[in-house]
């Protein structure tokens, strides 16, 4: 996410300088970007398809399920490796026959939020935390609510139609928001007992 907001703000400093056409195109950007944080989201629990999924199945259609996928330029955003990681360390459950439920997609649409901003043993500490005492469908309302909060909330600061410089300093003040609250999310998992200590 922030590999592309600095590719925005060069396209747009680029723009001040070199003419209309590239302007346009920075403007694009912004408007594209500030339209899918205003409308795409994961799909509503209920909506989530209530049948199993095989690997390829599963990772097509998490590509629908978090829009940080499309606005980064890897080539593989999510792999069977990947996932079968997050099964071995615990953060996921197994699947049952290479088959993958609603509870897997649940859990794995936050895993791959959250793996954008923590290490994956904290995303399980996180995980592990939420869902203590709860049913999946639960915890996936509250995490897709949250979502849906913070990508109004980020909408609304961005202004397709701003300049270079106003766009550069927005852009710093969410890196500057993003990193304190980062820093505070990973203190307070600090303070979380381990799972060996919960035993």
């Amino acid at each position: 996410m922030v590999e592309d907001i600095r590719e925005k703000i060069q396209c747009m400093q680029a723009a001040e300088k070199g003419g209309s056409g590239d302007e346009a195109s920075a403007e694009d950007a912004a408007a594209e970007l500030k339209e899918k944080m205003e409308h795409s989201r994961p799909e509503q629990w209920d909506r989530i398809p209530d049948i199993d999924l095989y690997m390829d199945q599963l990772k097509s259609y998490m590509e629908r399920q978090h829009i940080g996928f499309e606005l980064t330029d890897t080539d593989e955003t999510l792999t069977s490796s990947m996932v079968n990681n997050y099964i071995k360390s615990g953060i996921m459950p197994r699947a049952k026959g290479k088959r993958y439920n609603r509870t897997h997609i649940g859990i794995l649409t936050a895993i791959c939020l959250l793996k954008q901003v923590l290490k994956v043993d904290e995303v399980g500490k996180l995980l592990g935390g939420c869902l203590e005492g709860r049913d999946v469908q639960s915890f996936y309302n509250d995490f897709t609510g949250m979502l849906d909060q913070e990508y109004s909330r980020t909408a609304e600061m961005i202004d397709p139609e701003a300049g270079a410089e106003k766009t550069v300093k927005q852009a710093l003040q969410m890196a500057v928001s993003g990193y304190a609250q980062i820093l505070a999310c990973k203190t307070l998992l600090k303070t979380l007992p381990d799972e060996e200590a919960k035993k």
